[in-house]
């Protein structure tokens, strides 16, 4: 008997539903305007390379427009306004995103590269879902723990990653508004489209001119923003090398900042752990959103006497994920955001391999056009490698083993991050030893990159400072 292999067939979801403009102004004061300088810049579709819009590069005079236009809107209407009417905004901002859901997910699919079922099925839902949850708190401050009258602290100038542009925004523009404060906002340079978008979302919601401003451009509009002596607070989400280089610029003004790094999180599986569902995490946890995650499981520590079986488990996994089209609704794994990535992800894997650690990628075919990498994992990694230490940011999987649970938070804590990190066991009481024990910022207990709008996220070391979600996220847009 002939043996039949089920195939997915395609299922694509249209890019009609969407309408991009050939051209994007800048977003100040509730209003579309041109740069000063007439400077633009190309935003690219990751999985065709096509040419998707021409995008307005900020310079500095736009930039303090921006923040002009914020601080009045502070000033006059936004921070005196009460908590109940600020929170009557972001109620109608959250149920916008849901009603426009579809159309912002296939935008952030073409604009990203990430498969659109990332888009619609987490990134989306969470978008909202912050909105909502910090609208709740907006009238409560009072009863966040931060004293009886915590105040706002002005004008918060945002600058966000690539990876989640859409939900990065909102993680920081939510909390930011229900504190009372006006915002500058600069998404990413490969990814502005939804940022965009949501500039029209906020005139949708009657929103008052200048509350939200968002400024496109890249490094150099966002130094702008940054050094800007009219922002009070600094947000950031990105490489702990800006990071580093934002902390120096603010570092003796008055301006409060939070940062959102890198990572290298280990995700440590014992010999008891459910293996299975342990595989499962381990592919959430690294080919989700191609490896584009700050809190990505890039290190899997296995317990010695286990390493085998789950190495075949997790190839045999992996030979079943889908690398293509990411408006493909089967498909897994997208294309990687730029070109400039892709080269460092190469460069990494190919270092893993002049290191002595044996490289295997999943035999698929990658598309002619646009910016691919196979899932791929190291075995015979030692401490010492760049991959085991450097953050990839890339669908790339290092192996490393232990024997004990004294060896294994040892290894998982030796690095210059400490944003996240993985336990599989199923023992409660060992969960609870390493998870005191991991110097990480979230630790997940038999699953991973579960993300919740009541719960904090933030880091440890290069992984940066300051929290996110929660009521713990307020206190960053708070004069406490």
């Amino acid at each position: 008997m002939s043996e039949h292999i089920f195939e997915y067939a395609p299922a694509p979801e249209s890019a009609s539903i969407v309408d991009i403009r050939p051209a994007y102004g800048l977003f100040i004061n509730g209003e579309w305007v041109d740069g000063t300088d007439g400077r633009s810049f190309k935003s690219v579709n990751p999985a065709t390379e096509e040419v998707l819009a021409e995008i307005t590069e900020a310079g500095p005079a736009d930039v303090d427009r921006a923040v002009t236009a914020a601080r009045t809107a502070f000033e006059t209407v936004w921070g005196p306004m009460p908590g109940r009417e600020r929170a009557k905004y972001l109620f109608r901002i959250a149920r916008l995103i849901q009603e426009r859901s579809r159309e912002l997910a296939v935008l952030e699919t073409i604009d990203n590269g990430k498969p659109i079922r990332e888009s619609r099925d987490v990134d989306l839902p969470l978008v909202a879902a912050h909105f909502f949850y910090y609208a709740g708190w907006a009238d409560k401050l009072p009863y966040a723990g931060f004293g009886p009258d915590p105040r706002p602290l002005g004008v918060a100038g945002q600058v966000i990653p690539w990876n989640f542009p859409l939900l990065m925004l909102a993680w920081k523009i939510a909390p930011a508004l229900a504190c009372g404060n006006t915002v500058v906002l600069k998404p990413a340079e490969t990814t502005p489209l939804t940022a965009l978008a949501f500039a029209e979302i906020c005139r949708q919601a009657e929103l008052p001119p200048g509350v939200v401003n968002i400024v496109t451009g890249a490094g150099e509009t966002g130094k702008a923003l940054v050094e800007h002596p009219g922002v009070d607070k600094v947000a950031f989400t990105g490489s702990t090398e800006v990071g580093k280089q934002i902390a120096r610029a603010v570092a003796g003004t008055r301006k409060r900042l939070t940062l959102e790094l890198g990572g290298k999180a280990a995700n440590v599986i014992f010999d008891d752990a459910p293996l299975d569902q342990a595989v499962e995490g381990v592919i959430n946890g690294i080919f989700f959103n191609q490896g584009h995650v700050c809190c990505a499981g890039s290190r899997l520590l296995v317990q010695e006497t286990i390493a085998e079986e789950l190495l075949e488990r997790l190839k045999a996994r992996m030979t079943t994920l889908r690398v293509g089209d990411p408006l493909d609704k089967n498909t897994d794994v997208g294309a990687v955001n730029s070109a400039e990535q892709l080269e460092k992800i190469r460069t990494l894997a190919q270092i893993g391999e002049a290191e002595g650690a044996t490289r295997w990628s999943v035999p698929c075919r990658l598309p002619e056009q646009g910016f691919w990498f196979p899932p791929t994992v190291f075995t015979g990694v030692a401490q010492s490698h760049r991959i085991a230490r450097e953050e990839i940011f890339g669908p790339v999987l290092s192996v490393l083993t232990f024997r004990t649970p004294a060896e294994a938070v040892e290894k998982a804590n030796n690095t210059p991050y400490g944003l996240s990190a993985g336990i599989w066991t199923e023992k409660g009481s060992r969960i609870l030893w390493m998870a005191q024990r991991m110097r990480a910022g979230v630790v997940w207990a038999n699953t991973f990159n579960k993300f919740d709008p009541a719960a904090p996220f933030g880091g440890y070391k290069e992984s940066g400072f300051g929290r996110e979600g929660g009521r713990h996220g307020l206190e960053a847009y708070l004069d406490v």
